[in-house]
């Protein structure tokens, strides 16, 4: 299977640069866009999902620093890398303030920017296979996949309605679901004692004590809250 091709957005008024990263990033494999300011930066993310923005600092209108403001505000969290002047020394200190990954300072070696994305890029993915993954001691649920693992990699049995309580309780960790909750989203809502028991089920096969449960707790009065390592 081909890995996905990486979508980077380029956003600088200068035309030379802006064409000269544009090209030696196709170079290296990614799929490039470019944005001579932040309007046009607006209308390539309303059409397209980025990987990661590489922004100038110094632009017109809208800087760099206050469109990286606006973005983190609006609570997207796409990796931002900040392109300055030797000299802007505030600016980076804003820029990562508000949320940017990493800078470079012009004049730059194109290399030197590569290898920065890359390591944004790594730790993205690996951060978002930790989200995606709900560990229980030795074994891990795929929340992506809706597979239960052990640690060689093989798949644990559950049923449909395991798969669900894993799926809802485990988007939200840490979060208590009262017994109506869950039986209202399983369709039990007529013998909520349906509940206990799929929940007793579960805890079989991902707590090591069941008696004890360390991950598939029981909040009293209130329901059930799931917690991962």
């Amino acid at each position: 299977m081909f890995e996905k091709q990486k979508h980077i957005l380029v956003v600088d008024d200068d035309t030379r640069l802006r064409s000269l990263l544009q090209r030696y990033l196709r170079e290296q494999g990614y799929l490039v866009s470019a944005a001579k300011d932040v309007a046009e930066a607006k209308t390539f993310l309303d059409i397209y999902v980025f990987d990661i923005l590489i922004v100038d600092i110094m632009m017109p209108k809208i800087t760099g620093t206050e469109y990286l403001q606006e973005l983190r505000s609006q609570n997207n969290q796409v990796p931002v890398i900040l392109l300055t002047a030797m000299g802007e020394t505030q600016d980076r200190i804003d820029g990562l303030e508000f949320g940017a990954d990493d800078y470079v300072c012009k004049p730059f070696e194109p290399k030197e920017l590569v290898l920065r994305i890359n390591n944004i890029l790594k730790r993205t993915a690996i951060a978002k296979e930790k989200q995606s993954r709900l560990i229980f001691h030795d074994i891990y649920y795929d929340l992506d996949k809706g597979e239960l693992l052990d640690k060689s990699g093989k798949t644990i049995h559950i049923t449909p309605v395991e798969r669900s309580l894993l799926n809802l309780l485990g988007k939200k960790t840490g979060e208590v679901y009262s017994r109506e909750e869950l039986g209202e989203i399983l369709g039990v809502t007529e013998n909520l004692r349906t509940v206990d028991v799929q929940i007793t089920r579960l805890r079989k096969k991902i707590e090591i004590d069941t008696k004890n449960p360390r991950y598939l707790q029981t909040i009293r009065g209130k329901g059930y809250m799931l917690i991962s390592e």
